[in-house]
């Protein structure tokens, strides 16, 4: 059997899970954390080098301000219980997207994670937070007009150099993408590294 080398998890339906067995939706979240727990054990186990998992688009935004505040303590739950774990499989923890609108309190949680996994040598676990492909492609192309314009770089950009520019740099492009919901659409995720 093919191991695919690098995962990428789209989680949705969580809100509809719990909506159809009339829960809150933010059960249907806290439900999705513990359904990626179950994922990263089986990824690692498998031999999986690479899982990325969306967890919060930057589409997540326009949602009711309740659910919002929900799913931004959500990475405080799931690292307050986990992390330990997480460290004691030598799963090294990595972000992609932008912290910045986040409360200081998960960002600490969310920087923490990573701190405290750095020198893991496991399955790599990447968690998409206010991300958005689109929004990674327009940075990316930025920071290289940028490096032109400083004089770090010649203009003489190509596909491999571009990938040095993106989120996942250094990451392998994306094996096998998984939607958790059976919808077929990609929303806004990984789309250079899903190309193929």
């Amino acid at each position: 059997m093919v191991i695919p080398e690098h995962v990428a998890l789209i989680l949705d339906g969580n809100g509809r899970w719990a909506k159809k067995r009339g829960l809150p939706r933010t059960m249907g979240h806290k439900e999705g954390c513990v359904t990626v727990e179950k994922t990263v054990e089986i990824a690692a186990r498998m031999g999986i080098r690479y899982l990325t998992v969306y967890g919060f688009s930057t589409e997540n935004w326009k949602r009711p301000q309740d659910e919002v505040s929900y799913l931004c303590g959500l990475p405080k739950l799931f690292f307050n219980r986990y992390i330990r774990e997480l460290n004691e499989r030598n799963i090294r923890v990595c972000f992609i997207g932008e912290l910045e609108r986040f409360p200081q309190e998960t960002r600490t949680v969310i920087e923490d994670a990573v701190r405290i996994t750095a020198e893991n040598t496991g399955l790599i676990l990447n968690i998409a937070i206010n991300y958005g492909s689109r929004r990674e492609l327009v940075l990316a192309a930025r920071a290289y007009a940028q490096d032109v314009a400083s004089g770090k770089r010649e203009n003489d950009l190509d596909e491999q150099g571009f990938e040095q520019y993106l989120m996942t740099s250094g990451h392998p492009p994306v094996d096998l993408l998984i939607r958790t919901s059976g919808e077929l659409r990609i929303s806004n995720f990984l789309l250079w590294q899903i190309a193929y």
